[in-house]
């Protein structure tokens, strides 16, 4: 897939403080790219360049071919939807998504680009309605055919479902994907939700102290980390302390087959992070079952998360609901059909 939307080295300083730092990645024409991080990662002040609310320090903001990094933001035809949408109150939902358009043609064509919008968000039928009046999940539609009206180039989103409870959220996350598919529109999003960037986004950029950690889709992500912060932050993850010898060498003198994430010489001190799918209990001894006590349980409907407690660290293990009790004395061995575990320098 070409390069529709590149970002190449953006850098952006806020006193003496470095927000982003050499941020580069780029999106296909028609890609949903999610931005992913934790608070002060910097992803939304990316976005923020992108649309051109914000100067970059260094770097170029590419689309199409076309550098847009000095362009005014109305100038870059750029589609935004805000985290609080930003609507106008007294207006109906019509006027709302027409409000771009009054000036660029005549009313009829207006209000059947308006009514088209609607109907691609699902809200046929709502151009009177005020926006007063109707829900959080709408409200964002409303935005969302906002955006879309004038045929933008790119649409971006900042974290526009957080203002939603967790019901609400799924299924509007559902339309707002369905609607962008429709449309084929090349759309970066800002999120701290795992869940969001994963069921949104082809990809996912995730970004830890202004820094692009690693790009990729979530199963890359999941499965492959390419870096610490990444295997950590990504899913659940448990580290332990072990000696890298082709392997992780953990407490007992066990080794545990693991990958590499970064470079490691032989019998360097290491940390192993492992995720609960990459562990199992054994029903009888083995010569890689390290013994541990449950601590803790948690169920989850299937399957239950198990914190044992073993010489080498608390892991988490997940099992069937009823594979342990608290107390229980226990044998934690790998589970090979889970994700490989990895193995990075140990931090000071």
């Amino acid at each position: 897939m070409s390069d529709f939307l590149r970002l190449e080295g953006l850098e952006k300083r806020f006193g003496q403080a470095a927000v982003t730092r050499g941020v580069t990645l780029s999106a296909g024409r028609g890609e949903i790219v999610a931005l992913l991080g934790p608070s002060g990662s910097g992803k939304t002040t990316v976005l923020r360049l992108v649309a051109g609310f914000e100067t970059p320090d260094a770097g170029r903001i590419v689309v199409e071919g076309d550098d847009v990094t000095a362009l005014a933001p109305e100038r870059r035809r750029f589609g935004m939807v805000f985290q609080h949408y930003a609507l106008f109150p007294h207006m109906t939902a019509g006027a709302n998504v027409g409000f771009g358009l009054s000036s660029r043609g005549k009313e009829g064509d207006t209000r059947g680009r308006v009514a088209e919008m609607l109907a691609l968000a699902g809200l046929s039928g709502f151009e009177d309605r005020k926006v007063t009046e109707i829900s959080g999940g709408q409200q964002q539609r409303v935005a969302l055919a906002r955006a879309l009206a004038p045929s933008p180039r790119v649409l971006l989103l900042d974290e526009p479902l957080s203002n939603l409870d967790p019901t609400l959220r799924e299924h509007t996350r559902r339309e707002l994907k369905r609607a962008i598919r429709k449309v084929g529109i090349t759309t970066l999003f800002v999120t701290h939700e795992q869940e969001e960037a994963f069921e949104l986004g082809d990809r996912v950029a995730v970004l830890d102290r202004g820094r692009l950690e690693q790009i990729g889709t979530p199963e890359d992500l999941f499965e492959r980390p390419a870096t610490r912060f990444v295997a950590t932050f990504i899913g659940r993850s448990t580290v332990v302390p072990v000696t890298w010898e082709a392997g992780a060498r953990i407490a007992g003198g066990l080794l545990w087959p693991a990958v590499a994430g970064a470079s490691l010489a032989p019998g360097a001190a290491a940390d192993l992070v492992v995720r609960p799918e990459s562990l199992a209990f054994a029903p009888a001894p083995r010569p890689d079952a390290l013994p541990g006590t449950v601590a803790e349980s948690r169920f989850a409907g299937r399957v239950a998360y198990f914190r044992v407690a073993t010489a080498a660290g608390e892991l988490e293990v997940l099992a069937a609901p009823g594979a342990a009790r608290e107390g229980d004395r226990v044998l934690v061995v790998p589970e090979p059909a889970g994700p490989s575990p990895r193995v990075f320098p140990r931090e000071a």
